[in-house]
């Protein structure tokens, strides 16, 4: 299904800044009232904080860590209408700590979904290709619907009841028998019963048998990305180890990149266009670790992609396979064409 052309990217992500005070904040400017946000520290190292509206603002994941979801109510205490209210937890509000969120519009509300084997709970917005999917697992190989129109290009799945994997699925990846995994340096494993070696559908994604997507009785939280026109792109390149690297096409001005190189060790490297908001793109936060903000000349954010500028094994090594997920500040046309930075 052709989605229809998002003319406002920031309606459906946006990528917000604030200096922490100790106490609590109510964060605007997001333009609109996001149902997953993603919370790092800037200027120290801790934690990646993860939240979302179907599990709720009181319910944490790490994305540095494999440990379980935990029960705060000092981090975020409510998504509101143009962003979120923070609690006191240094995590997010720290006294003169700078801090990032990526916020994600769904669709404010939830539905019952039984596309799959699995019934889920689902909040999905078909606009942006996004939904964030929660389901109880089996231990059997199972489907579960994803309330998209179009088959997610990237699932990310996490465990919420136990020490385990962040599992990702991704179309740059060999196949679907692969999965990479969010909170590790490590390159794609073959890894069967993740994904039931079987890409998602316009209606539903798989699972297997492993514990980390699909243990009998556990909770899981997923998120489902689709590709786009104009807003979104998944996909892959193969890195040139130049410092006038690789160029990387997606048919918009992106707000926001993530990388991941495939077959080999390396951190996920993160970008936006708010914490530099010129070229070279150097700032970088790294999905797997709590390590402070660095720099570094890693991208070009150019009007149609972005553009590797650095030798940097996180972003360009020669030879090597990198996945990337990107979001638009601007489409490449329409009614707000975009410019280079």
């Amino acid at each position: 299904m052709a989605y229809t052309t998002i003319k406002k990217p920031s309606d459906y992500f946006n990528t917000t800044l604030w200096t922490g005070t100790g106490s609590s904040m109510t964060i605007t400017g997001v333009g609109h009232q996001p149902d997953f946000t993603w919370i790092k520290p800037r200027s120290v190292a801790d934690n990646h904080v993860l939240f979302d509206s179907v599990r709720g603002v009181t319910k944490r994941l790490v994305s540095n860590s494999t440990s379980a979801e935990g029960t705060v109510s000092d981090m975020i205490t409510s998504f509101d209408s143009d962003g979120f209210s923070l609690g006191t937890n240094s995590n997010v509000t720290g006294s003169g700590r700078t801090f990032v969120g990526w916020n994600w519009l769904a669709s404010n509300t939830t539905a019952s979904n039984t596309d799959g084997d699995i019934t889920s709970t689902v909040s999905a917005n078909t606009t942006s290709g996004f939904s964030i999917v929660s389901y109880t697992g089996t231990g059997s190989n199972a489907t579960v619907g994803h309330g998209l129109s179009s088959a997610p290009a990237m699932v990310i799945i996490r465990s919420r009841d136990d020490v385990n994997n962040w599992r990702v699925g991704h179309n740059g990846l060999t196949d679907w028998s692969y999965r990479i995994n969010l909170e590790s340096t490590g390159a794609q494993g073959a890894q069967a019963d993740v994904f039931n070696s079987t890409a998602p559908t316009s209606s539903v994604f798989s699972v297997g048998t492993s514990g980390s997507t699909n243990g009998s009785g556990k909770a899981y939280i997923s998120y489902c990305f689709a590709d786009v026109k104009g807003f979104s792109k998944f996909g892959s390149y193969t890195g040139n180890g130049n410092a006038d690297g690789t160029f990387v096409y997606t048919g918009f001005k992106p707000a926001f990149v993530m990388v991941k190189v495939t077959n080999t060790v390396n951190q996920w490297g993160m970008f936006d266009n708010k914490r530099e908001g010129y070229n070279v793109a150097n700032d970088i936060l790294t999905a797997n670790t709590s390590d402070a903000e660095s720099t570094g000349a890693y991208f070009d954010i150019l009007s149609n992609g972005f553009k590797a500028r650095s030798t940097s094994g996180v972003t360009n090594s020669s030879g090597n396979n990198f996945i990337y997920m990107a979001f638009a500040e601007e489409p490449l046309v329409g009614d707000n064409p975009a410019t280079a930075r």
